[in-house]
């Protein structure tokens, strides 16, 4: 545990003991169907790159969550409730979370990130905006079972979740319900959580979101080898692979995939993996529900779904799901 100077900034870095990218790396890359994690993407350089894709025209996304969060902010804030311990996951830039925060004025927000050096920064940030609410960092894997760090704040009511983005769409249905059930027990009885979930909508919207005209998000794809190369003594040539995205409509989600351009072998930390032309790593997978789809997976998780948001035009969704008892 480390403190930001004079701010009330308590920073956690739990990522040692919680994963390795090495051993999940090789591990993905003898599977039949070679893949990556995608909360790998997010070094330094993938977390600049997924800020310029948040921006572009084609990624409907985060300019139709900002603007809900702008419209429903204050709404959320009531339901959450005065005196509540707000656990964000993968806050990232925390761009939407301030606005939830102004309306909110958590006495304790504790964010969650895979990004570290990013998180410090946010994190600093959100304390200088808002003096009066204590942070706490914790640089961690949401997706694997968390520890939250004692709070020693009089005054609190009930924990609860913001998930902004739509990251829950990166899990399978079963593991979305896996991940549910543990933000359940961690917010404990009476707690809640406020979820983002991109919603069905044309494949050609869909496919043009994943494959920008820019190629931002191909860049941002095909970093993930170079921040092998970098960190794991990987030897990927990255021109002789390029980025493929898609809508699987059986399986209801949007892939990327990294495709060998031709037959070659590439090592990581001395380990040969072989390719053929055409072969592919999977390195994401986003789902996409209609709002009574996933509220059926809450309800699986034991969350009652009370509300949800969607824009005018039917492209997003966030759902305030309550842990009863």
């Amino acid at each position: 545990m480390s403190s930001d100077g004079d701010l009330p900034v308590r920073f956690y870095n739990l990522l040692s003991s919680q994963q390795s990218f090495l051993n999940e790396v090789l591990a993905g890359l003898t599977k039949p169907q070679k893949q990556i994690p995608a909360k790998f993407f997010y070094d330094g350089r993938g977390c600049e790159l997924f800020g310029a894709i948040c921006e572009l025209p084609e990624y409907y996304l985060t300019r139709t969550e900002t603007a809900m969060m702008q419209r429903f902010a204050a709404e959320m804030a009531q339901l959450l409730g005065a005196g509540c311990l707000l656990v964000e996951y993968g806050s990232g830039a925390s761009r939407k979370t301030r606005i939830l925060l102004e309306h909110l004025l958590p006495p304790v927000y504790i964010p969650i990130d895979i990004a570290c050096e990013q998180l410090r920064a946010s994190s600093r940030d959100l304390a200088q905006a808002f003096p009066g609410m204590q942070v706490v960092a914790v640089c961690a894997d949401y997706s694997e079972p968390i520890v939250l760090p004692e709070c020693s704040v009089t005054g609190l009511k009930r924990k609860a979740i913001y998930f902004s983005g739509s990251t829950i769409g990166n899990f399978t249905q079963a593991e979305t319900v896996v991940f549910l059930k543990r933000a359940l027990q961690l917010v404990g009885p009476g707690g809640a959580m406020l979820v983002g979930v991109d919603l069905k909508k044309p494949q050609a919207q869909l496919d043009a979101a994943y494959n920008d005209s820019r190629g931002v998000t191909a860049e941002f794809n095909l970093n993930l080898l170079a921040r092998i190369n970098r960190e794991l003594k990987g030897d990927f040539r990255l021109e002789n692979f390029r980025h493929r995205a898609f809508y699987n409509a059986k399986e209801g989600r949007i892939e990327m995939h990294l495709e060998s351009l031709i037959a070659q072998s590439v090592t990581v930390q001395g380990r040969r993996f072989d390719f053929s032309a055409g072969e592919t790593i999977h390195t994401e997978n986003s789902y996409k529900y209609s709002v009574s789809e996933f509220q059926q997976l809450a309800r699986q998780a034991g969350f009652e779904p009370l509300r949800a948001w969607t824009d005018a035009q039917q492209l997003f969704s966030v759902h305030y799901l309550s842990a009863s008892g």
